[in-house]
């Protein structure tokens, strides 16, 4: 689910950059650093406004000077029970893998519908019920969250298609 966030990062920059236009690049450098990050519980997909530039702050020793920035951002945090639509990465006999956006999640075999079941024979390797539903590398899935794990710059998740409205999406 999105949501506007509001937050405050600490950014340094180098004595070079000292002049007219600082706040600007404060700014800009704090966009290179944060935007499309994992910042623990959520994603940073992007910043809207700084809103608070703080004063700048020697550091002793370096001659770099620190900025407290409060900014206002759009976040990503999924949640337990949602349903997303992903794209499959990979596909083994135990499940596959699927990229939605910057979370990567799994779902085990354990976890699908049993008419679908794992080709070997098949090239690329593959899941399908010899019928409608095939699901290989590339094939846009919808997928429900059963289980998320962060942590620090990452996050993964397990996810089900067992149920209405989940797995292969028809083109």
């Amino acid at each position: 689910m999105f949501f506007l966030h509001n937050l405050e990062r600490r950014v340094t920059l180098h004595p070079s950059y000292f002049g007219r236009n600082m706040h600007e690049l404060v700014t800009t450098k704090l966009v290179k650093d944060v935007e499309g990050t994992c910042a623990g519980d959520y994603y940073i997909i992007a910043i809207m406004d700084t809103f608070d530039v703080s004063e700048g702050r020697i550091l002793p020793g370096s001659g770099l000077a620190e900025f407290t920035v409060g900014y206002r951002a759009v976040v990503w945090r999924p949640f337990k029970g949602e349903v997303i639509d992903a794209i499959t990465q990979t596909v083994n006999p135990h499940g596959f893998f699927a990229q939605a956006g910057p979370l990567r999640l799994f779902v085990s075999s354990h976890l699908m519908p049993d008419e679908i079941q794992y080709d070997a024979s098949a090239t690329p390797a593959q899941f399908t019920n010899n019928a409608d539903i095939v699901i290989e590398q590339g094939t846009h899935v919808r997928v429900r969250i059963i289980g998320l794990r962060t942590e620090v710059g990452e996050m993964w998740a397990i996810g089900s298609i067992n149920g209405d409205f989940l797995g292969c999406l028809q083109a």
